[in-house]
């Protein structure tokens, strides 16, 4: 092919790694190239009308962090804490009347959710609409022992205890992370990939980081929404500073979710905007698009029960979960209207605006 006839010629030595996967038996729009060579060798590659760009193999630059914190501590800089069941924790599913739509037969059902985190426990009983379970990392098992992916399943789609807001939606579990909070690019990049494959409607990214400059990352994320699938992201816990949201979330065809408090304040910790991507050429865009409940949220822990997180992580599944319970509703009489624009617009139109809190703050409003 073209890359060996490139490195050949120049007398290059090189290795295309291979990648250990569900997607290594399909056409993929990216290869991972190891080589020595100068920059003469890369403008030669980047000459060729196939190839797209050429970009480094680094550590992805989001993450999830986690500490455990007493129940009177606050919540800085961009960590998602582990809390030990303080009293004023909320029921998510009961807070945001989702109910309501379940007695009108409306739990998530046919709606499929991808949850892209550190993985889930096999068996949990919280979970009987796993519609599969992915891993790729480098790890040789899904098996999440940190909690964190499990914790936010739970939030969008636990069937028993912590009730999760669409309790009957089939759950795509993808690892992405490794248990010591490792993830590359193309571990992101083959996966994505996989739930354009599968079609899933819905996909949570409960992750974040301050890098809008890796450009493969940012155009698979715009491949995911062209192909119709609604991506929500967590905007950060990089508060109370402004200009300090985390992408994806901060992508304009992504909802990006921020904090609230039970009392309905905005959470110290939620980043705030405005967009940074626009400085210093003009003015940033308003960020978050709306913010919900992420502080004290009450979910499944690891191995049975419930336990207490705050965070944006949090507040993300809460809008994915939302979004799921939304799609069920329409899904056999309207199925067109399942898209990245409809309803992202059906959320910020029936948002309510909160007292006391700027637009870079709260968006549109409270969900």
């Amino acid at each position: 092919n073209y890359l060996t006839r490139v490195f050949e010629r120049n007398h290059v030595s090189y290795e295309i790694i291979q990648r250990n996967n569900l997607l290594q038996h399909y056409p993929s729009d990216f290869d991972i190239v190891r080589f020595s060579g100068d920059e003469q060798i890369i403008n030669a590659l980047k000459k060729h009308p196939v190839i797209r760009a050429i970009n480094s193999h680094r550590q992805i630059l989001r993450y999830i962090q986690y500490s455990t914190i007493e129940e009177d501590e606050e919540i800085t800089g961009n960590k998602r804490k582990l809390h030990r069941s303080p009293s004023n924790h909320i029921r998510i599913a009961e807070s945001l009347q989702a109910p309501k739509l379940w007695k009108m037969g409306h739990r998530g059902a046919g709606i499929h959710v991808a949850v892209f985190d550190t993985g889930i426990q096999d068996g949990h009983p919280h979970f009987p609409n796993i519609a599969e379970v992915t891993n790729w990392t480098d790890e040789k098992n899904d098996h999440d022992t940190i909690g964190h992916g499990l914790f936010v399943a739970g939030v969008i789609g636990s069937n028993k205890e912590c009730l999760g807001i669409a309790p009957e939606a089939q759950l795509h579990i993808f690892k992405v992370f490794t248990n010591n909070h490792i993830s590359y690019t193309s571990w992101f990049l083959d996966a994505f990939n996989y739930a354009i494959i599968k079609k899933v409607h819905v996909l949570n990214l409960s992750i974040g980081g301050p890098d809008f400059m890796d450009q493969p990352f940012i155009d698979k994320v715009w491949d995911l929404t062209s192909n119709g699938i609604i991506l929500v992201s967590a905007i950060g816990n990089d508060g109370p500073l402004y200009g300090t949201l985390n992408n994806p979330a901060d992508q304009m065809d992504v909802i990006g979710v921020g904090s609230i408090t039970v009392d309905d304040a905005i959470s110290r910790f939620s980043s705030r905007g405005m967009t940074t991507w626009e400085l210093p050429a003009g003015y940033g865009r308003m960020k978050p698009d709306l913010v919900t409940y992420g502080s004290f949220v009450r979910g499944s822990n690891l191995v049975s029960g419930c336990k207490v997180l705050s965070g944006t992580s949090v507040a993300s599944p809460v809008v994915a979960g939302a979004v799921a319970l939304l799609a069920s509703s329409v899904l056999h009489r309207t199925p067109n209207i399942i898209n990245p624009a409809t309803l992202k617009q059906a959320l910020l139109a029936s948002a309510h605006r909160i007292r006391h809190a700027n637009m870079f703050e709260q968006g549109h409003g409270k969900l």
